[in-house]
């Protein structure tokens, strides 16, 4: 018999699949065939995106309170609703402003099933034993490209890209939004004690809520801002990057399509490990991951090992953005610390297509490429400083 949990998982995964691919990972496939079609730039349409993320990052607070007193079952629910609605005004949009509507209501769906609201929601459900399921679910959110990009593709040959956005729609109304109805429970379930094992690596270090002065809370925003920042550029622009540095166009997308194996990968291993150390060192190895492929690049590293570093630094920092807020802050108020985490990071992802194509035009792709790897060394900074934080408190020292 399946358990209740791996039911709830296995929901939520098919929703990740099926909301990034249909929202995060859409343009990529069909910002070519709607640029031809409309005759809109490039650069409006990832507007829409960079839209989307905005109001995906003002909304997340108030959608982290929301599945705090709910358990995520509405609000998933509503986020895949929305997420229709905008695809379904995609499809039929026929100028700007409704072009940039739908983002924007696609934006407030994503702010409620993607990562962020299914992770709260795992942390709302289960306490302390979430650390375990949030692994899980990124397995399944690795696959939303392998699965969504093909079907995309597909689906814009077969049908156009405004019926590929409204068969999209469809996809969320009639699988998606029952997924979420049927699997996930109607309010929020006792969280189960934890065992004496998960308990000694995952104790909470204060019993004191978390506030947005609180060292450790802002140690992580400054992880994950950078993290989004250079994961954003790095999606939209490392083609570009890549190809100036003497690579062909198929040589860089063949190295590119080494990044998605390489998170799934980390997680497995993130995974195999159970659970036996604490958090704070899922987030080291990712931020040291993360420098070795920036940096790799551009001292000479292999691209291909190069790469297979960043995005198994990519893949365990999916990981750490659950499951360090859970070790540090306790489970009470998980569902509000992770909308609050959320905001400044999506709202660096909102910023970063124009900010990495700033950076292209005036510092060209060389330096580009080095100031990337500077930036990288933030989030190693901020995982140092964290870890010494930590190890006081567990010592009783002063902080």
């Amino acid at each position: 018999m399946i358990s209740a949990k791996t039911k709830v998982i296995s929901a939520l995964g098919a929703v990740q699949i099926l909301t990034w691919g249909s929202t995060f990972y859409l343009m990529a496939p069909l910002s070519g065939p709607i640029s031809a079609a409309t005759g809109w730039s490039m650069g409006f349409l990832s507007a829409g995106v960079s839209l989307a993320l905005l109001v995906s990052g003002i909304a997340a607070p108030y959608i982290g309170r929301w599945i705090g007193r709910t358990g995520g079952r509405q609000t998933l629910a509503a986020g895949v609703v929305l997420v229709a609605l905008g695809l379904a005004m995609l499809g039929l949009s026929q100028g700007p402003v409704t072009y940039l509507a739908a983002w924007a209501i696609m934006g407030l769906g994503m702010s409620c099933c993607l990562y962020d609201a299914a992770f709260s929601t795992l942390g709302t459900l289960y306490g302390r034993e979430a650390r375990a399921a949030i692994t899980q679910l990124t397995l399944w959110g690795g696959f939303a490209s392998t699965v969504c990009w093909p079907l995309t593709a597909w689906a814009m040959e077969s049908l156009g890209w405004r019926a590929t956005c409204l068969m999209y729609a469809g996809i969320h109304l009639g699988l998606t939004l029952p997924l979420c109805l049927v699997f996930l429970p109607r309010s929020r379930a006792r969280a189960p004690v934890p065992s004496r094992g998960t308990a000694r690596v995952t104790a909470q270090v204060t019993a004191a809520p978390v506030g947005t002065l609180d060292l450790r809370f802002l140690c992580i925003v400054a992880a994950g801002i950078t993290l989004s920042m250079l994961s954003t550029i790095w999606s939209v622009h490392m083609v570009t990057i890549l190809t100036a540095g003497g690579l062909s166009l198929a040589a860089a997308i063949g190295l590119g399509a080494l990044i998605g194996p390489s998170q799934v990968g980390a997680r497995v291993l993130e995974m195999l490990g159970r659970g036996r150390h604490h958090p704070i060192w899922t987030l080291g190895i990712s931020t040291a991951l993360v420098l070795v492929g920036f940096g790799g690049l551009q001292f000479g590293l292999p691209a291909a090992l190069a790469l297979i570093a960043y995005g198994g630094g990519n893949g365990l920092w999916s990981i750490a953005r659950g499951a360090l807020p859970l070790a540090l802050f306790g489970e009470d108020g998980y569902a509000a610390t992770m909308g609050r985490l959320a905001r400044p990071m999506l709202f660096a992802g909102a910023a970063a297509p124009s900010v990495g194509g700033l950076m292209i035009e005036r510092l060209g792709p060389d330096r580009t490429m080095t100031a990337l790897a500077v930036l990288a060394l933030i989030p190693v900074v901020a995982a140092v400083v964290l870890t010494v934080r930590v190890a006081r408190d567990r010592r009783g020292l002063p902080a």
